[in-house]
């Protein structure tokens, strides 16, 4: 059994989404600038996201789902490599840049994002099987309306959360359902996170980068 210590560079258990489900839409947030640092994170080399086989796999079948029902997954982050959660370690501690704050955390201070469970100093997305995701409406082509953008970290972004119109929290809900179903869990103070509950690996954190030459040193 591994240890929850456990960091490894194997990728060979990882695929790309796009190759394995090219209907799911992807704005990879953290490999831009339009994030809650402002910068490109590191260890995001491409704007791609990898996930394990299992979670891939079971993310098809949330998206094949939901199609029928007029929406595309759209997917913001999935693999993270432990590289990038010490950028935000690092951020949080060390830099005083808050250029970001008015967009991502404008009520809380930076220390609190931490405290408060909002970015975790050890993320289950470098375990492979987490992703976080929105719905598109086919029929618009704009993000449905969740009561909130992604990232944002305040109580507003809570699944449960009952201060936004009940067409929204319904959007919630029919995300979160399909994803249940499909075998993930959802994250208390984030309507947009899932975890595989079934994870291949549980006590294992990836570091390789988050690009297409990853897989294929494996």
């Amino acid at each position: 059994m591994a240890h929850v210590t456990d960091i490894t560079w194997d990728a060979s258990d990882f695929v790309m989404l796009a190759d394995f489900a090219p209907h799911i839409v992807q704005e990879i947030r953290y490999h831009s600038t339009f994030n809650f640092i402002g910068d490109r994170i590191d260890g995001y080399e491409e704007p791609v996201a990898l996930l394990t086989k299992e979670a891939a796999r079971a993310l098809k079948a949330v998206s094949v789902e939901l199609i029928v029902k007029g929406y595309r997954l759209k997917v913001f982050d999935a693999y993270r490599p432990a590289t990038a959660v010490k950028h935000f370690i690092y951020w949080g501690i060390e830099d005083q840049d808050i250029r970001m704050k008015p967009y991502f955390y404008p009520d809380l201070e930076k220390q609190e994002l931490f405290n408060q469970g909002y970015i975790a100093k050890q993320s289950s997305h470098s375990r492979g099987s987490a992703v976080d995701l929105t719905l598109l409406d086919m029929t618009t082509g704009k993000e449905v309306d969740m009561g909130g953008p992604f990232d944002l970290f305040s109580e507003v972004s809570h699944p449960d959360y009952r201060g936004i119109t009940d067409e929204q929290y319904e959007n919630r809900m029919l995300l979160q359902k399909a994803m249940v179903r499909n075998g993930f869990l959802p994250l208390s103070c984030e309507w947009w996170h899932f975890t595989l509950a079934n994870e291949p690996y549980p006590d294992t954190y990836f570091t390789f980068p988050v690009s297409s030459e990853s897989l294929k040193s494996t």
